[in-house]
C-alpha cells in the first residue's frame, strides 16, 4: 500500500510539506521516495491524477489530489498539481519527509479521551506521554495504534497507514487537543487549513522568569540545530530554517515563573519551546531546552526543594494544547474546542499559587 496521506512532519504543530522540504533539502534529513514511475515514450497527454490512479494500487483520486495540493508529488523533480498534463518520459515521484513504513500497524485497545466525534472527524484530548504516531523505537502504544482500533471499520484506518487521519501532531510530552480526519475529503480540507495557517491554536505554558510586558510576539526562523539534531534552533538572521511567529500574553505572574497563553501563527517543530527558550524564558521542566533546572529564584535550600517538588509533580515540560478552532470540512461552520488543564498541570499551578501566597504572608508578618 502506497502512503499518499498528507500529514505534517512538525513535532509540535503542522507546517512541513514535501514541497517546502524540497526547498530546504529536507529538514528531517531529506525526502523519501514512496513511489516512482516514468511515463512511456508513447504516453499521450493525461492529467496527473488520472495517470496515477491508473498506475497506483488502492489509491483514490481524492488522495492523489490531496497529495499534489500538499506538494508531495514531483514531476521531473518539481512539485506538480493534479491537473498537470503528463508527457512522454516524465519522471513522477511521490515523496514524503519520512521513510516508508517497514512495519505493520497493530490496532490496540488503548483508552482515549474523545470530547467530540462526528462522521467526518474526531477530537482527541491527548494525554502527556503518548506518542502520536509510530516511528523508530515507538512501534506500539501510539495514538495511531489506538485510532486504528477505535476506527477499524473505516477505510482510512483499515490499511495499516502509519499516519491514518492525522493532519497535525503534538509532542509526546505535550498534552491537549488534536483533530483527526475520518475520511479522505475531511482530511484534505483540514490539511489545507493547516497549510494555510488558518487554524486557531492556543496553548498554555508555564515558563521561567517574568516579563516586562503583558503580551508580545516572537518572530524568528526555526530549523534543526547545527549542533544537536535532537533540538531545534532559532536562526535570528533568517539565513536558515522556516519563518515562525508565536504570539504570547501573560495569564498570571508568579515572579520566578509566569503562566502564559501562546497563539501560533505558524506551526514549526517545537515552536513554542524553542521560541520561549530563545527569548530567555524556557518552559518549566523542559529538559531539551534547559528548563529542567532552577533558572530564577533564591538560593535558599527551602526554595530549591520546592522547585524539585514541582518537577516531581509535573515530570514533563509545562505545555498544554488548550484550544483548537477550524472550519468544519463538511458543514463549513466555524467550530471551536477547548479543554481544561490536565491534573499534573493543575497541581503544578496550585503549588505556585500556594508558594506565592506563603511568601506574601511572610512579608506581611515582617
Amino acid at each position: 500500500m502506497t502512503d499518499l496521506r498528507y500529514t505534517d512532519e512538525e513535532l509540535d504543530e503542522p507546517g512541513t510539506t514535501a514541497g517546502e522540504a524540497a526547498d530546504e533539502e529536507g529538514e528531517e534529513g531529506g525526502l523519501y521516495e514512496h513511489f516512482a514511475i516514468t511515463a512511456d515514450k508513447g504516453q499521450s497527454l493525461l492529467r496527473l491524477d488520472k495517470f496515477l490512479v491508473a498506475h497506483m494500487e488502492r489509491c483514490s483520486r481524492n488522495r492523489i489530489q490531496a497529495a499534489a495540493d500538499s506538494g508531495n508529488i514531483l514531476v521531473n523533480g518539481r512539485p506538480a498539481k493534479s491537473n498537470y498534463k503528463v508527457k512522454p518520459l516524465d519522471r513522477i515521484q511521490l515523496v514524503m519527509p519520512w521513510p516508508k513504513a517497514e512495519y505493520e500497524i497493530v490496532a490496540e485497545d488503548i483508552p482515549l479521551t474523545i470530547p467530540y466525534e462526528d462522521d467526518d472527524l474526531l477530537l482527541v484530548d491527548k494525554a502527556a506521554g503518548m506518542v502520536v504516531h509510530p516511528g523508530v523505537g515507538n512501534h506500539s502504544g501510539t495514538l495511531v495504534n489506538a485510532l486504528t482500533y477505535h476506527l477499524q471499520n473505516l477505510p482510512m484506518f483499515s490499511e495499516g497507514n502509519t499516519r491514518a487521519g492525522l493532519v497535525h501532531r503534538i509532542d509526546k510530552n505535550t498534552s491537549g487537543l488534536l483533530v483527526v480526519a475520518k475520511n479522505e475529503e475531511a482530511h484534505a480540507r483540514l490539511a489545507k487549513q493547516f497549510f494555510d495557517h488558518s487554524i486557531q491554536r492556543r496553548y498554555v505554558a508555564l515558563v521561567w522568569g517574568n516579563f516586562d510586558e503583558d503580551e508580545g510576539t516572537i518572530t524568528g526562523n526555526i530549523g534543526r540545530s547545527p549542533h544537536d539534531r535532537q533540538k531545534m534552533y532559532v536562526f535570528a538572521d533568517g539565513s536558515e530554517g522556516k519563518h515562525a511567529v508565536t504570539h504570547w500574553r501573560v495569564v498570571k505572574r508568579y515572579g520566578y515563573v509566569t503562566l502564559v497563553e501562546c497563539r501560533l501563527e505558524t506551526g514549526r517543530t517545537h515552536q513554542i519551546r524553542v521560541h520561549m527558550a530563545w527569548i530567555g524564558h524556557p518552559l518549566f521542566n523542559d529538559e531539551r531546552y534547559g528548563g529542567d533546572r532552577i533558572l530564577k529564584g533564591t538560593t535558599f535550600a527551602k526554595y530549591r526543594q520546592f522547585v524539585e517538588n514541582c518537577f516531581a509533580v509535573m515530570p514533563r515540560h509545562a505545555l498544554h494544547a488548550r484550544l483548537l478552532g477550524f472550519v468544519h470540512p463538511r458543514t463549513g461552520e466555524n467550530v471551536l474546542f477547548e479543554t481544561e488543564l490536565p491534573d499534573d498541570f493543575k497541581a503544578l499551578i496550585g503549588r505556585w499559587d500556594n508558594y506565592v501566597a506563603a511568601v506574601r504572608c511572610e512579608d506581611n508578618d515582617r
